[in-house]
């Protein structure tokens, strides 16, 4: 099964966090690097949330259809932008 966003985020800070234990980053540095991994991680789950988006639409609109896809990303564009652009910003 495919690793979710969340997943991954979980056990990147896990590994930060070992490396930081075993004192072979600073705190400083692993904190760095760890809000690295949550931009990374908000990537992955937009990326993700858009194929779950495209992929109902496309179920939705009928299989075996031909049509323009460029119509579905910005409509996914604006959907993601009203739910969840404003609520990530920390």
């Amino acid at each position: 099964m495919k690793q979710t966003a969340v997943e991954w985020y979980a056990e990147q800070s896990m590994r930060l966090e070992l490396e930081r234990a075993k004192g072979n980053i600073s705190i400083n540095e692993m904190l760095n690097q760890l809000s690295n991994v949550l931009e990374k991680a908000k990537e992955m789950e937009k990326e993700q949330i858009g194929k779950a988006f495209l992929n109902g639409r496309i179920k939705e609109i009928g299989q075996g259809v031909l049509f323009d896809l460029q119509p579905l990303k910005e409509t996914f564009d604006n959907y993601y932008n009203e739910t969840y652009e404003s609520k990530t910003n920390i």
